[in-house]
């Protein structure tokens, strides 16, 4: 059986519509009606959950002018992480409400949780479910911490090795998690095409047993859609109302018009996978008597030869299979035959009988 586990009342895994995440991040610009109208933004566009992150600056990392505190070979060079999460991170006050708005709307909403003090927050809202981001990846204690809340559990895996994905896995399993699901990432803001290896995608599933998805960065909606063909059953992408508005994430983000046009496009690709089948499929049964057969194309006389050229493959199938070709062509006719007479066994006289 595929593997597969249950966010809300929605199933994700393989077989199932893939779930599609609308990341909030720092879209927000620290404005809680512009995080509402994400919300709205994202439901229109047809997704199915939203994410917010859980952190403080302090929760993050500490406030040092120290060089090793400076980013570098990012779109946020020069700046300071701390500065850089005061910016970005989303209140705690509001996320209960946010909650709200979006499970009236009929979406799930859940959180990247970066400590053991936002998981019990998260708790305490009733989240459906966990994220773990991929920088977080290795922080044993964390996953633990996430594992034990026996909610599903979705790990970004990033730069991660397959050594460290295989220690987060059996660490949240150690731990109690019983619902696991993994999403092939990479970590640059944006990411490039070249560097998104979707083939590690089915990889995932196959070495951990998991269902499998993308948190995307790249820009665009090709990369998703590809994912989708090679299995991936979560999409995760950011929102945002506009990039011309500058922001922390905005450069990676989808506007409503753009993740809506991706929905749509991950929707035709998960119903066009389908299963694997051979044979007529339900629009295509119609058509079926316009594929080739045999057909007399001149004129015949009653005892005249069958031959290449009063005897031919074309459209529609209404007569012999043309695997019958050779044995037709030398025989004679029964009775006159018409141009444009689907032949059949009837019109052939027994080659025992010439008369």
């Amino acid at each position: 059986m595929s593997p597969c586990i249950k966010i809300g009342q929605r199933f994700v895994g393989a077989g199932y519509p893939a779930y599609v995440i609308a990341e909030v991040s720092a879209n927000h610009h620290q404005d809680f009606d512009r995080a509402v109208k994400i919300i709205h933004a994202a439901k229109d566009a047809g997704a199915d959950a939203i994410k917010l992150q859980t952190y403080t600056p302090d929760t993050m990392t500490i406030d040092s002018s120290r060089p090793e505190f400076r980013i570098e070979g990012t779109i946020w060079d020069g700046r300071n992480l701390h500065e850089l999460y005061s910016e970005a991170y989303t209140p705690w006050e509001w996320q209960p409400r946010l909650k709200q708005v979006a499970n009236d709307l009929g979406l799930d909403l859940f959180s990247t949780p970066f400590d053991a003090r936002a998981v019990d927050f998260l708790e305490a809202m009733n989240v459906p479910a966990h994220k773990l981001a991929s920088f977080e990846l290795v922080d044993v204690p964390l996953i633990q911490k996430m594992a034990r809340t026996g909610k599903p559990l979705i790990m970004s895996t990033g730069m991660a090795t397959v050594e460290e994905i295989k220690e987060a896995v059996e660490t949240a399993r150690q731990a109690g998690a019983t619902q696991i699901a993994l999403l092939k990432c990479t970590s640059a803001y944006p990411a490039p095409a070249e560097e998104m290896n979707l083939r590690t995608i089915p990889e995932l599933t196959r070495r951990y047993n998991v269902p499998a998805g993308l948190s995307d960065h790249s820009m665009g909606i090709g990369v998703p859609v590809a994912a989708i063909a090679l299995g991936a059953c979560i999409i995760e992408k950011h929102l945002t109302l506009s990039r011309s508005e500058p922001g922390p994430d905005s450069a990676f983000s989808l506007e409503p018009h753009e993740f809506n046009v991706m929905v749509d496009a991950v929707r035709v690709a998960d119903k066009a996978l389908g299963e694997i089948h051979f044979g007529c499929s339900a629009k295509e049964a119609t058509l079926r008597v316009y594929r080739r057969s045999l057909f007399v194309v001149q004129d015949v006389k009653r005892g005249d030869p069958f031959t290449a050229e009063n005897v031919r493959s074309i459209r529609p199938g209404n007569g012999l299979h043309t695997r019958h070709l050779p044995e037709v062509l030398g025989r004679h006719a029964a009775c006159d035959v018409e141009r444009g007479t689907p032949l059949s066994w009837e019109l052939v006289k027994d080659p025992a009988n010439r008369q």
